[in-house]
């Protein structure tokens, strides 16, 4: 890949999904440019680029995004996250509250929206809360996952035995066991593909809680702030912003004060 193909690729991922690729990223995105050209038959990264900018239907800058776009999660991932959604919902309770909306925005293969569902229900235990989850990514590739809700015995390790046994299900013999979402989470997750960087966002919220963990890194300063300001505006007052421990301190430029290391009030 020649240095005026990689820019004319690296400028079609931001253009498309925000994600701002260094030049030290260049070996990456060939090496997930080659799954397309490979999967087309084409000769070419060259033909590749063409190939992207004549295709009417989209349909090929969607795999190319679900091909560029990292997805690295697992469940109760910055566990202490968890903690303070526990606190939150009990409090919301204890105020008389009975509805909880939440956004999962970046849910990769679903572990994160599940963890969130997990921990609210929960932290409600008896009593009745109206619980709702919006779970995103812009990869259809994940989604998909996500939308199977089916997880390896390797997978699930990091749930808590208590919340697995309870909210999971086995399925297989042991050796090759994986487990299942259960009902109580899918009836209150849904997850949908949307793009981030296409503000605004289509969603109106007020959400009590968003979830936007190790996603920002991959952008710019310029979306960072755009995303800081769409979070500010579909969160209600009070509502929690909660974010990757190396994403603190960008998203602390917003309107929000900080609570604890990566989660924020909306002010």
């Amino acid at each position: 890949m020649n240095e005026k193909t990689f820019t004319r690729l690296r400028d079609i991922v931001y253009a498309e999904s925000g994600i701002s690729l260094s030049p030290a990223k260049q070996a990456l995105l060939m090496a997930r440019t080659a799954k397309r050209v490979r999967a087309l038959g084409l000769p070419g990264y060259d033909d590749y680029v063409r190939a992207l900018e004549t295709d009417a239907s989209g349909a090929e800058l969607v795999e190319f995004l679900d091909a560029v776009s990292t997805n690295v999660t697992s469940f109760f991932r910055e566990a202490e996250h968890y903690d303070v959604v526990r606190s939150y919902v009990s409090d919301v309770m204890r105020r008389g509250r009975s509805r909880l909306r939440a956004w999962s925005a970046g849910c990769s293969t679903g572990e994160e929206a599940y963890s969130l569902a997990m921990t609210v229900l929960d932290a409600a235990g008896e009593q009745p809360l109206d619980v709702r989850i919006l779970a995103t990514d812009i990869n259809t590739h994940t989604l998909a996952t996500a939308g199977q809700g089916v997880y390896s015995d390797a997978k699930v390790r990091s749930i808590p035995p208590r919340l697995r046994h309870r909210y999971m299900r086995p399925q297989g013999r042991r050796e090759h066991r994986t487990w299942s979402a259960g009902e109580d989470l899918r009836r209150v997750i849904v997850f949908k593909r949307l793009n981030l960087s296409r503000l605004p966002f289509p969603v109106s919220g007020p959400f009590d809680i968003v979830f936007c963990c190790n996603v920002m890194i991959y952008f710019d300063q310029r979306v960072r702030a755009g995303l800081l300001t769409e979070f500010h505006r579909v969160l209600r007052p009070g509502g929690l912003l909660i974010v990757g421990h190396a994403e603190s301190l960008a998203a602390r430029s917003g309107p929000f004060t900080l609570l604890h290391p990566s989660v924020l009030i909306n002010g």
